[in-house]
């Protein structure tokens, strides 16, 4: 039997209940796994990433809707989007990119209060037949190594 080791994950598994408040001012106001930040926005790894390197980038502005945007927030968020992906091209070298937003709870957004874009690195053959058969995700780096790795690139 095969096994994988995700030591990262007892944390999700042993907590009791979701933290209250905003998990993206949070993280703004702790520095928790935030890459970088700029006037309007910044950007932070995903804590239970789809892929290695998952970032989000958010406006610091607590808003729930794209629409809600000024013109300099907006014009930020995609400035700082394609910063993230530079720093990831030179990082993790990913052959692609799925970059998007879920604009709701109902579209899929965790934290559907707080805006934000995706920016999640693919390889070629990213998906094996742990993914296809079992639901499973390697993920094959720690957040506290790709983050490190992250803030030297900036």
């Amino acid at each position: 039997m095969d096994r994988l080791w995700a030591p990262w994950r007892i944390g999700y598994i042993k907590k009791k209940k979701k933290k209250k408040g905003c998990v993206f001012c949070s993280a703004l106001k702790g520095n928790d796994y935030v890459v970088l930040k700029s006037k309007y926005s910044f950007a932070l790894l995903n804590i239970f990433p789809y892929n290695n390197g998952h970032t989000m980038v958010s406006p610091i502005r607590h808003i729930k809707e794209l629409s809600k945007l000024n013109e300099k927030e907006a014009l930020d968020i995609f400035h700082t989007v394609n910063k993230v992906k530079k720093i990831l091209d030179k990082v993790l070298k990913p052959h692609g990119y799925n970059i998007g937003m879920n604009t709701s709870e109902s579209a899929g957004a965790g934290e559907a209060g707080h805006m934000h874009i995706h920016i999640v690195p693919r390889w070629k053959g990213d998906t094996n037949f742990i993914t296809s058969l079992s639901g499973t995700k390697v993920i094959s780096q720690s957040l506290d190594e790709l983050h490190k790795q992250m803030k030297k690139a900036c």
